[in-house]
């Protein structure tokens, strides 16, 4: 199964392309769109969603992960990433692929174990996961790939749950 994780945003969207074999996770390619930060904004979505559908269109996942929307006090932000993310929903949901979201916490517990784990512990459980040589930048790259592991950890779990309830 291939999995797309991706951390939304407007300015980074990173992205992070894991195939899950048994109980492996294996590294495909991962990355980050950006845009420029003066830009219009429909500019910025507009280069969001063709990154993402060219990324889809070129590596085939079998699902998409996100992480939720987190709601910080700068409200203006918040919409713009709101924005972005819909647009990547769109993306997804236009070539059928079923989409999942998890909150950082449940990223966290995940990868870590621990809910409120810091930032620098997933990013290096992450690159343990997927033995890489270094934490892949800037942190949205990362964070993306914590993404796509934690629905490898609960496509399991679910599918297992799924079987012993439909015995």
């Amino acid at each position: 199964m291939r999995i797309l994780g991706i951390d939304p945003g407007i300015a980074i969207v990173g992205f992070g392309f894991i195939d899950k074999q048994g109980s492996k996770c294996i590294p495909v390619q991962y990355g980050c769109i950006q845009t420029e930060a003066h830009t219009p904004e429909e500019e910025r979505l507009l280069h969001v969603y063709e990154g993402i559908v060219q990324l889809i269109d070129k590596y085939k996942p079998d699902a998409v992960a996100l992480e939720k929307l987190f709601f910080n006090r700068n409200v203006t932000t918040a919409m713009s990433v709101g924005q972005a993310r819909g647009v990547m929903v769109l993306a997804a949901a236009q070539r059928g692929l079923p989409i999942s979201e998890y909150t950082p916490m449940q990223v966290k517990q995940a990868i870590v174990g621990y809910g409120k784990a810091e930032k620098r512990q997933v990013q290096e459980m992450t690159r343990m996961f997927l033995k890489l040589q270094a934490i892949p930048k800037p942190d949205d790259v990362a964070d993306a790939l914590a993404v796509a592991i934690c629905h490898a950890h609960s496509y399991t779990l679910n599918s297992k749950l799924n079987e012993v309830l439909r015995s």
